[in-house]
């Protein structure tokens, strides 16, 4: 059974939540403490899957506590659960929390958010994986973009508009901030997938603290990528998501849709700079291979990691609370075919990762500095199977006439 370590200075809050998960006890094993020392030692004598602890305590808070068993036990899941809707403690919390839910919580919210942490394990295979995974707080920003949205957060004629298509040009910043958007803390009816939205949201003061004062967005240095091609991988991505929403649009999906699909596509390659910038050997030892072998990147990562870029993309993405169909279409976008035999004969398909798949690869196609031949290559038979096989002519000149609007434009 799955190990769950509930935190509370508040004996009566840990008693409603034992009384409201108990019909979890046949699949949760759930232990109870008052506090941060306690749950320290706890956890030194047991192994536990995840802990849910509260943000205000005495002595030492919950931004600390997570801080704590980060660093000491980097595989557990970390999740906020607070009646606190401050600022500074939202704040606080962005880096060492995976996630965050607000008091009071309904059972079936917080057996959900734990049940899909427990799902995404099956994405990655190694605990060593995990744990470096689990570990990244954020992920680095492009420095020119970085300089960009430092100086416009400095000015003061500076707009949320300004601010918001900074952030969306930047594949750290995008994700950093639909995180904490889509928190529970700030209680949104629906979940946000568009950049610019979220920024509007969270309004200037809260990304100038997560900018300047906590330094949640961190500058990139180029000397920690090793084999990733920077400029290239952000040009690409900010390209194949701009594709992936031309391909939802010209499909005739709602606008929440398209801007699912465009940050999905957005964040498809997520996973290299996590891989560049936490496990740099070895993926420079995936990169050896795929150029040496003239294989594809990721058959060369699944051989010398025991996982892709997409698949630890989407754990780490999954970890962050961002949407479903932003997750599913990270992880499957090398392979549609996994997807759609997951699905059957199910006849609301999702369409974002098929959608994701072809605009990666169609730009590959026509875009990628590398050789064709271990380049990702489009899975016709696939999309084919789902459907869209009149619809490829189409979405190929949409990809052909896809240009790169550049990360500094």
């Amino acid at each position: 059974m799955r190990k769950i370590l509930f935190v509370d200075d508040d004996p009566n809050v840990l008693r409603g939540l034992g009384r409201m998960l108990h019909g979890m006890r046949g699949q949760w094993n759930m232990a109870f403490v008052s506090g941060g020392p306690e749950a320290l030692e706890m956890l030194a004598r047991e192994p536990f899957d995840v802990v849910v602890t509260d943000m205000r305590m005495p002595g030492m808070d919950g931004a600390q506590l997570l801080s704590e068993v980060m660093a000491r036990h980097p595989h557990i899941v970390r999740i906020i659960l607070s009646g606190q809707s401050d600022q500074e403690f939202v704040l606080r919390s962005v880096g060492p929390a995976h996630q965050f839910l607000s008091k009071p919580c309904e059972a079936e919210v917080l057996q959900s958010v734990v049940a899909r942490a427990f799902a995404l394990r099956e994405l990655v295979a190694s605990e060593p994986l995990r744990q470096a995974i689990s570990q990244v707080r954020t992920l680095p920003s492009l420095p020119v973009l970085y300089v960009q949205l430092v100086q416009e957060l400095r000015s003061d004629w500076t707009s949320l508009q300004q601010i918001g298509e900074i952030v969306r040009r930047d594949v750290g910043m995008s994700a950093k901030v639909l995180q904490l958007v889509n928190s529970a803390f700030f209680g949104l009816p629906r979940r946000l997938s568009n950049p610019v939205e979220a920024v509007c949201y969270l309004g200037v003061e809260t990304i100038k603290a997560l900018v300047l004062s906590i330094h949640v967005f961190a500058e990139l240095r180029e000397d920690a990528l090793g084999g990733v091609h920077l400029d290239w991988l952000f040009e690409h991505s900010l390209t194949t998501g701009r594709l992936a929403g031309e391909i939802a649009r010209a499909e005739h999906a709602d606008s929440r849709t398209r801007d699912e699909a465009l940050v999905a596509g957005m964040m498809h390659d997520v996973g290299e700079l996590v891989l560049a910038t936490q496990l740099s050997d070895r993926f420079l030892k995936a990169v050896e291979v795929s150029e040496g072998r003239r294989i594809q990147m990721w058959q060369a990562e699944q051989e010398v990691l025991g996982a892709t870029h997409a698949e630890i993309g989407a754990y780490l993405l999954g970890l962050w609370g961002l949407p479903q169909p932003i997750v599913e279409a990270v992880a499957y976008h090398h392979r549609p075919s996994e997807y759609l035999a997951q699905l059957g004969s199910s006849k609301a398909l999702p369409k974002i990762p098929l959608w994701v798949h072809a605009a990666d690869a169609l730009l590959h196609e026509t875009s990628d500095p590398r050789s064709p031949g271990f380049a990702p290559r489009l899975n016709s038979k696939c999309l084919e199977a789902a459907g869209y096989a009149e619809r490829l002519p189409a979405w190929r000149e949409l990809a052909a006439s896809s240009g790169h609007e550049g990360v500094a434009a």
